[in-house]
């Protein structure tokens, strides 16, 4: 299996990742050996917390596995985390869909604290030190709040916050817009290339929206291929022009998955908050309506709300 990357302009690579087939030409920073977890923050047996003590901890469908996924794209023996005396070692056992470390195949490396590893659909955080209770209940924390695959804030989280800021804007009257984005021809990419690259770009547009957006915005996952961007402080025109340049950026960006390039563009609708919405579902349904209606006329384009 290949690799996935979206890339708007030729500087904007994703961090560095070291791909190691040497696992021994790859050691850890001194300190961060010793106790050592991966917990689920994405697909099955999500939240679950497995301990990686003395003996190897094998990943794959077979009933032998510690951890055993049911994923059709997880081979029998997928891969094996071996701990030893400078931090745990991953290991691919020539599986035929490959495993990932922060979205990179890889055949043996080191793991470092805080990596991401994707075996089939499912993604395991690492987490390793003397702090590891904590930080287990920090990530047990966010699950609650964010999406693990885009890093998107999840259904849950967007409603609690459009609560809040709608009803902001009912008592102060400060401009408040709300994006609705779907990605187009969704089924299409699962159906040509696999639910593992259809993962992948959900992962990397994740990626590329959420470095746009505000830090008060809220970005969210709002089901399956569709995104909601809460925008306060800002007037209709600005959201209008944010979720176009949005839009064309990611028209724009190349995004690969086995040598392949995937053609991926977005359809949006583009609301502004007003007095005669009597509530937060108001809101939501226009924005979704003015979604549909990019969708009809066309799609890769941004259907705004027209004031007056």
């Amino acid at each position: 299996m290949g690799r996935c990357m979206a890339s708007p302009r030729p500087s904007d690579s994703p961090a560095d990742v070291t791909i190691v087939h040497d696992a021994a030409a790859f050691k850890p920073p001194k300190g961060e050996a010793g106790v050592s977890s991966m917990v689920v923050i994405y697909g099955e047996f999500l939240g679950r917390r497995y301990e990686i003590n003395g003996a190897p901890l094998t990943v794959g469908r077979s009933p032998e596995c510690a951890i055993q996924l049911t994923d059709d794209s997880v081979s029998r023996l997928h891969c094996r985390a071996s701990p030893g005396d400078d931090g745990v070692v991953l290991v691919d056992l020539n599986s035929t869909n490959g495993t990932y470390v922060n979205g990179t195949t890889v055949s043996a490396r080191h793991l470092r604290d805080g990596d991401r590893v994707q075996v089939g659909r499912s993604i395991f955080k690492f987490l390793m030190g003397s702090n590891i209770e904590q930080a287990y209940h920090e990530e047990i924390y966010r699950l609650k709040t964010t999406d693990g695959l885009t890093g998107a804030n999840n259904k849950r989280s967007f409603d609690e916050e459009m609560q809040r800021e709608f009803h902001r804007f009912l008592r102060y009257g400060r401009p408040l817009v709300l994006v609705m984005l779907d990605i187009d021809h969704f089924k299409k990419v699962n159906d040509t290339f696999g639910h593992l690259a259809g993962d992948r770009v959900l992962s990397e547009l994740g990626r590329l929206i959420g470095g746009m957006v505000r830090t008060e915005d809220t970005f969210s996952r709002y089901g399956g291929e569709e995104f909601a961007l809460l925008l306060p402080e800002m007037g209709l025109d600005d959201g209008i022009r944010f979720a176009e340049r949005l839009r064309a950026d990611i028209a724009a960006a190349r995004f690969e998955f086995d040598g392949m390039t995937i053609p991926v563009t977005i359809s949006g609708g583009v609301a502004g908050a007003h007095a005669d919405m009597t509530g937060p579902d108001k809101f939501v349904a226009a924005a979704d309506e003015l979604l549909y209606a990019a969708k009809h006329n066309g799609r890769n384009r941004i259907e705004p709300q027209i004031e007056g």
